[in-house]
């Protein structure tokens, strides 16, 4: 199986998502799996990864790691991912630090100083890429550069950013993912911060953005892997299926992070993904194909799903009596079928779920 052409993702993922004859993990060579809400959670395993996992690499998988989360150091999360069960080394670990310490480097001499606003993977990336990082606007930085640093990260930090944005200086963010999962819940993300230091300077500065869903990610994720067959696997439509869209490869949604099926339902085209799976044990299986039937419905398994009316209508979904023996992923799959037809058609505007998602319990 190879990976299909524009045409191809035109017609299978951004109206229903795709089958697979093949387990995933045979279908494709590497995984480029993002780590929090799929991986891991609040540095815990998520439930099933890192038996999914396991199986996957022992069957010839690459497995790659790629995170917008620029805290720690690829030495860090592959030691983590170690302790957790899944054997990784640091060079299996891509981080939207990397990738914004690169485009740094693009357009700074090496040696230059940079304000850093984040943690010591961000200041690692940069070293690596001859750049010196320093603490304070007054160090005489060149350029200013935010990534994720925490949840305890001082206030005084996004002053030292402001000031350095406010005289002119060239602003970068490692990403601008306004959340991120951990063990108690979804908190604020590094998009937070920047929207912080966005606001203390008027608003008139944007920065340059290195991670997921944009190109400078997809880049170093390319270059660092060598990634001839890859599968995206992420729980973040903006993101993880954004990013797997610009850069024109397959991905598999996970609902074991930020986004639920309600979301999945109402996705734009750029965030539909290739396939939807409960957890990391999707990558094991093949995926059932989505047929669309003579009436206009969609089915998938034990279900099919259609819309009652073509504007301003409601999702509608027929399947076993109380569905206890039945995937409720194939119905949502089913769903999405018919949601994003129906979007499409209707310039964009979804159609109702909420009765559909409450009897799945979703």
């Amino acid at each position: 199986m190879t990976v299909r052409n524009g045409q191809e993702r035109q017609d299978e993922v951004r109206r229903r998502p795709a089958g697979s004859t093949e387990p995933l993990s045979e279908a494709y060579d590497t995984a480029l799996l993002d780590l929090d809400g799929v991986v891991y959670a609040g540095g815990e395993a998520v439930p099933h990864a890192v038996e999914a996992l396991g199986t996957a690499r022992d069957g010839g998988m690459h497995l790659a790691y790629v995170t917008n989360n620029a805290l720690r150091t690829p030495d860090a999360v592959a030691e983590h991912l170690t302790e957790l069960g899944v054997p990784a080394e640091a060079g299996d670990v891509i981080t939207s630090a990397q990738a914004v310490a690169r485009l740094i480097a693009d357009d700074v001499p090496s040696g230059s100083r940079i304000l850093v606003i984040g943690g010591e993977g961000l200041r690692v990336a940069l070293r690596e890429r001859g750049l010196v990082p320093v603490d304070s606007a007054e160090d005489e930085p060149v350029a200013v550069v935010q990534g994720y640093g925490g949840p305890d990260m001082p206030w005084g930090r996004f002053a030292e950013a402001s000031y350095a944005v406010a005289r002119g200086l060239p602003w970068y963010a490692s990403n601008t993912d306004l959340t991120i999962p951990g063990a108690r819940g979804i908190g604020p993300g590094n998009g937070a911060a920047v929207e912080v230091v966005r606001i203390a300077t008027g608003g008139r500065v944007e920065p340059k953005v290195a991670g997921k869903p944009l190109p400078p990610m997809h880049r170093e994720t390319v270059l660092r892997t060598g990634a001839r067959r890859p599968l995206v696997v992420g729980d973040r439509l903006d993101t993880d299926i954004e990013g797997a869209f610009n850069g024109g490869v397959d991905s598999l949604l996970v609902f074991t992070g930020v986004t639920d099926a309600a979301q999945l339902l109402r996705a734009v085209p750029e965030h539909r993904p290739t396939y939807v799976a409960a957890d990391l044990r999707g990558l094991l299986v093949g995926q059932p194909e989505v047929v669309v039937e003579e009436d206009g419905s969609f089915v998938c398994g034990d279900w099919r799903a259609s819309v009652s009316a073509p504007r301003g209508g409601e999702l509608v979904l027929d399947g076993p009596a109380g569905a206890g023996a039945a995937d409720p992923v194939d119905a949502v799959r089913a769903l999405c079928g018919a949601a994003w037809t129906a979007a499409d058609a209707a310039d964009g505007e979804a159609p109702d779920a909420g009765k559909v998602l409450a009897r799945l319990g979703l």
